[in-house]
């Protein structure tokens, strides 16, 4: 069923062996996580032509990966309410992330992207219901 194993894979010892594989630490990993929930929240915060947000938020994504990101042009918003629900979404995976390794700045800017989003579908509600 499966092709057995042919060669000894090459780990990483405490003696110090050569390793055939990159290695990051958790902190690292989360940061490479954290800059990749930001950079898709910044892709619809551009949809939905929230500026000064992007700004804030492309900021963040530019010190975790060293580098300013890639900005889409801003083309015409599709349904306001999947794309507030999508950054509302996004929003909270980059406050878990940003909860887990401890990062203040990226925590607040996440809750305040998902107040911000939670007001707008809110009062997207009220005007559908008028």
């Amino acid at each position: 069923m499966y092709e057995p194993i042919r060669t000894k894979p090459v780990v990483q010892r405490m003696g110090g062996t050569t390793v055939d594989y990159p290695h990051s630490s958790r902190g690292e990993a989360l940061d490479i996580q954290l800059a990749g929930h930001l950079a898709a929240l910044l892709a619809v915060t551009d949809e939905l032509g929230l500026d000064e947000a992007a700004a804030g938020i492309a900021a963040q994504v530019a010190r975790l990966r060293g580098a300013q990101p890639a900005r889409a042009p801003q083309g015409p918003a599709g349904d306001a309410a999947a794309l507030h629900r999508r950054a509302h979404d996004l929003a909270a995976r980059a406050l878990l992330v940003a909860a887990s390794r401890a990062d203040t700045t990226v925590a607040i800017l996440a809750a305040e992207r998902m107040d911000a989003h939670a007001a707008a579908l809110e009062s997207l509600d009220l005007a559908g219901a008028l």
